[in-house]
């Protein structure tokens, strides 16, 4: 059988989907699962075992182009995707992009979200058979599921997180990288940064955190960043801890997922990296404004998610008049009692490199 997974962006919504492959892989151990994501996430998935093929596409790239050049680039793509005659397609994007390739893919089965569920309404002419999700499949996560079991019913349940991957090379290259700065575990790792400016915790908590996690844990923060701006503010956060948290250097994302997949607990917003953390099985104590908790955050007992109190949370606004007092709104002692909730529970647990992890021998 072989079956076509359309999941394009962004990071942590491909790590979301990750757990159809494992409901799928027990149904069906030998077949064909290939998967359709953009350029810059396609690394995330590299040498996962469930994945026979990942099919990349630079759509961001393409729209800058020609026209007459971006129509020949898409339309290599899809002479690419049509080489292949699947027998079903996972549409678990659920918009005008993902519904092209669904479209245009050679399937006779062809399964996404029905129009309540969609992102953009034409994504629903690409489809032949239409999920409906029931008020228990909230959670991004479980939404892809969802689609997975009308496709494939009778499966067992699987963990909402993961598995995701570990490179050997890269896990090597943090634990020497570790060593070398002298941090060990128990190792925290804060990441400030997010996609929209309304989910971002205000610099100054993150200046509070990093002290108090200092002083009342003993524990130096190592602190992550993808951009210049994300750099600016994890600096900031340095520079109040009078040099003691660490400064990591910006690497692959490989070595990322790797780092994640060390520490023992990871504080951020509604970003990549945080799903990439559970995805690995670490900890994480999560931070949310503008997005749902319950619908987007690590969920378990190993997870800990913090939602703004104000009463316009959950807005989904990328501009707020508010934004200065939401981004305060989640108290720093909240986030230091989540931590010390958590890092009890990680030193009774085994470390990374012995915790059970599908990727473990990659």
């Amino acid at each position: 059988m072989k079956i076509l997974v359309v999941k394009m962006s962004a990071l942590g919504d491909v790590i979301h989907a990750l757990p159809v492959l494992r409901y799928i892989r027990q149904l069906h151990p030998d077949a064909d699962i290939d998967w359709v994501v953009e350029d810059p996430f396609a690394p995330v998935l590299a040498g996962h075992p469930d994945i026979h093929e990942i099919l990349t596409v630079r759509t961001k790239y393409w729209r800058t182009l020609p026209t007459m050049t971006m129509l020949g680039k898409a339309l290599k793509f899809i002479r690419r995707l049509r080489r292949d005659h699947y027998d079903v397609v996972l549409d678990l994007q659920g918009n005008s992009k993902s519904g092209l390739f669904t479209l245009m893919s050679r399937a006779d089965k062809k399964f996404g979200f029905d129009r309540h569920q969609v992102r953009e309404w034409p994504n629903i002419l690409a489809t032949n058979h239409r999920v409906a999700l029931d008020e228990g499949e909230h959670h991004i996560a479980q939404r892809a599921l969802a689609v997975a079991r009308a496709a494939f019913p009778g499966g067992e349940n699987v963990p909402q997180a993961g598995p995701l991957p570990v490179d050997a090379a890269a896990r090597q290259r943090v634990i020497e990288q570790l060593a070398e700065h002298h941090i060990h575990h128990p190792l925290v790792i804060f990441h400030y940064g997010t996609t929209w400016e309304t989910k971002l915790w205000n610099v100054a908590c993150w200046q509070q955190l990093a002290c108090q996690l200092i002083e009342v844990f003993g524990i130096t923060p190592v602190l992550t960043w993808g951009n210049e701006a994300e750099r600016t503010a994890a600096e900031a956060v340095r520079e109040a801890t009078s040099g003691r948290a660490l400064l990591w250097p910006r690497g692959t994302l490989p070595e990322l997922v790797a780092l994640l997949e060390q520490a023992d607990v990871v504080v951020g917003g509604d970003t990549g990296p945080i799903h990439i953390a559970a995805a690995v099985g670490t900890a994480t104590v999560s931070l949310f404004r503008v997005t749902d908790a319950e619908r987007n955050g690590p969920a378990g007992p190993e997870h800990r998610r913090l939602q703004s109190p104000l009463p316009c949370a959950m807005c989904l606004r990328k501009h707020c008049d508010r934004d200065e007092q939401c981004s305060r709104s989640i108290p720093v002692d909240e986030v230091i009692s989540a931590i010390g909730d958590l890092l009890p529970m990680q030193s009774e647990a085994a470390p990374a490199d012995e915790r059970e992890s599908y990727a473990g021998n990659h």
